[in-house]
């Protein structure tokens, strides 16, 4: 599935991620997530078969050859009456067996930047790449477990509830959570033992984006824009 997809300033252009690149996306997850344990870290043996599974719904940034940006995702039912999963659960160990081809959401398991490549728009654009494939395919959105990024350096000041709280009503900024916002994820649910780092205290935050809603830099399907 090769090709560019979008074209950033700087020469930063985004397409579908390849097998050959599965090492560098490997490498890339290390330097995003430092903290992140290493038995949810994603291995290239992992991304490439997240290519075979489900090649739409892998996006990578490249600087000429170099990945400097990517976001995994996969098809899934969900049930919001019982939000409680952990990363593992939803990413089948690392393997993505949860994948549903006919799911009706489109479930965003990592994005991430290399941090010399911050600021340049690239993360924003690959949350544009996921809602356009929303769109093509018909689904009812984006789902995703934000990072509650900022609350492991204050929570000893503070619960995670109260930090969720501060989220919601904007008091609190988060590195990860405030800027999903401003893409237009809404905050559903606080969820512990998310995740193994010590970065968020092991807390997520569900957010949803619905298809209906506009994405900066997303172009929905229609004449001359097939």
């Amino acid at each position: 599935m090769g090709g560019v997809l979008k074209q950033l300033p700087g020469a930063i252009r985004l397409g579908h991620s390849e097998e050959h690149q599965a090492g560098q996306l490997a490498d890339l997850q290390h330097a995003v997530f430092p903290t992140l344990a290493l038995e949810v870290r994603f291995s290239a043996e992992q991304y490439r078969r997240h290519i075979e599974l489900f090649p739409e719904g892998q996006f990578v940034a490249l600087d000429g050859e170099r990945v400097v940006g990517a976001t995994t995702t996969i098809r899934l039912n969900f049930d919001f009456s019982n939000p409680g999963h952990t990363f593992a659960e939803v990413s089948g160990g690392g393997w993505l067996t949860s994948h549903d081809p006919a799911g009706p959401w489109l479930y965003g398991l990592d994005l991430g930047v290399h941090p010399d490549y911050r600021g340049r728009g690239i993360g924003r654009a690959l949350y544009a790449l996921r809602q356009e494939l929303v769109w093509k395919l018909g689904l009812l959105g984006q789902l995703s477990v934000g990072m509650m990024s900022g609350f492991g350096a204050v929570k000893h000041t503070m619960t995670a509830e109260e930090y969720f709280e501060g989220l919601c009503t904007g008091r609190i900024n988060d590195p990860t959570l405030s800027m999903q916002r401003r893409v237009g994820f809404e905050f559903r649910h606080l969820l512990p033992d998310h995740l193994p780092d010590p970065i968020c205290d092991n807390y997520g935050v569900l957010i949803v984006l619905p298809a209906t809603r506009n994405v900066p830099g997303a172009v929905r399907p229609g004449p001359g824009n097939d």
